[in-house]
């Protein structure tokens, strides 16, 4: 573990991951929040207002626009692909490492991301728990025994305020298991059952969202052969595990020149 104090900056505050990263932080003896990134100083929540008096008082730094600072070691954005796209370039400019935990990338954002990790270190996760990687793990062996035997099927909930479906971390588990299959994905992936007409094919990953309520996030994979049925689940009763994974990634891509890295990496070389 690093003994320096590393500087960190949050994307996105006042968001639901913004304020789960600012409450974990202070549990992070190496770690700085130095600044913070929000929409605007007007017409705040009385709530959030709380919050960002408290972090004055802490003297963290708060700004409406990334380019009023380069004060930061390393960004951690969990906000929406375009913001997210700003704050890379902004950080490949001024040589800044940054954590992204944004889901609903397209192909161009990640291969703009993939060429920026040749400059700066760049840590991506759809998600950023230890145990829905540890099920990454499971799923490897499980696809590798019955993956092709098995009717396979992908059920995730979020609350209802959030924007893409699948989410992230389901499309990351479907490209698990098709790449142990040694499957195209896009090729097997199955959204929308609705207009079908057909038996299902064999080795189709079928994904199912649920957006309702205040869920956090649960992902349950089924193999299910002729005489049983295998269920994978996990579920997070909060955002603590998404933002310890961040800030344990910060520690960790902090020595990193350059570089993209997941969350794998951290566990592999660390413990949480």
């Amino acid at each position: 573990m690093n003994n320096k104090i590393i500087k960190i900056a949050i994307s996105g505050a006042l968001g639901k991951m913004g304020k789960s990263l600012i409450k974990e932080i202070k549990n992070f003896k190496n770690l700085k929040l130095n600044s913070i990134f929000i929409k605007t100083k007007k017409n705040i929540k009385k709530k959030d207002f709380k919050i960002l008096k408290k972090l004055k008082k802490n003297k963290t730094n708060i700004y409406t626009k990334i380019n009023n600072t380069t004060d930061f070691d390393i960004l951690i954005d969990f906000t929406n692909p375009k913001n997210t796209i700003k704050n890379l370039n902004f950080c490949y400019k001024n040589n800044k490492k940054i954590i992204i935990g944004t889901t609903g990338l397209s192909k161009d954002n990640y291969l703009n991301i993939k060429k920026k990790s040749k400059k700066i270190s760049i840590l991506h996760a759809t998600n950023f728990s230890i145990g829905i990687n540890l099920i990454l793990n499971l799923l490897k062996t499980t696809t590798n025994k019955i993956g092709k035997k098995s009717d396979i099927e992908i059920i995730e909930s979020h609350h209802r305020e959030k924007i893409d479906s699948p989410s992230g971390t389901a499309i990351t588990l479907g490209k698990c298991i098709a790449k142990n299959m040694k499957l195209n994905f896009h090729d097997i992936a199955v959204y929308n059952r609705n207009k079908s007409n057909y038996q299902r094919k064999k080795n189709e990953i079928g994904f199912s969202s649920i957006r309702a309520g205040k869920i956090i996030g649960k992902h349950s994979i089924l193999f299910s052969t002729i005489g049983e049925t295998i269920t994978i689940t996990h579920q997070a009763f909060n955002r603590k595990p998404f933002s310890q994974g961040a800030l344990q990634g910060a520690i960790w891509i902090y020595n990193k020149k350059n570089g993209l890295f997941t969350i794998n990496d951290v566990l592999k070389n660390d413990k949480f």
